[in-house]
């Protein structure tokens, strides 16, 4: 299991961006490395739900709604996965965590509030 750290939540305006960190202190570089790393949100009355996922090789995925204006990367040397947010939407408005996978087995961070209102 790991310990994950979110930071760089906050209130922006909407099209406003913002730039979420993760980072796993107490993991060393070679185990780190083999993780699945992913920002998952849940808003007020609703589930949890993947936003973005990378491989350890770098390959990302979105979700349909955050296509085009979010960018999940993530940088080994550092234990760190980012998530930059771009042309923010009220309804992106959630607690954001941050998630580890290997072998199906997750690691969950505390998580951090995003909140997008005029």
């Amino acid at each position: 299991q790991l310990q994950l750290v979110e930071s760089g939540g906050g209130l922006v305006q909407p099209g406003g961006s913002l730039r979420l960190s993760c980072t796993a202190p107490r993991a060393i570089f070679s185990v780190f490395v083999g993780y699945t790393m992913a920002w998952y949100r849940q808003a007020p009355g609703k589930q949890r739900e993947l936003v973005a996922s990378v491989t350890s090789g770098g390959s990302p995925v979105y979700d349909d709604s955050v296509k085009g204006r979010f960018t999940i990367s993530r940088d080994n040397s550092r234990k760190t996965v980012h998530l930059r947010m771009n042309s923010l939407k009220p309804e992106d408005t959630a607690i954001y965590y941050c998630n580890a996978n290997q072998y199906g087995s997750d690691s969950w961070g505390r998580g951090t509030q995003v909140t997008v209102s005029s």
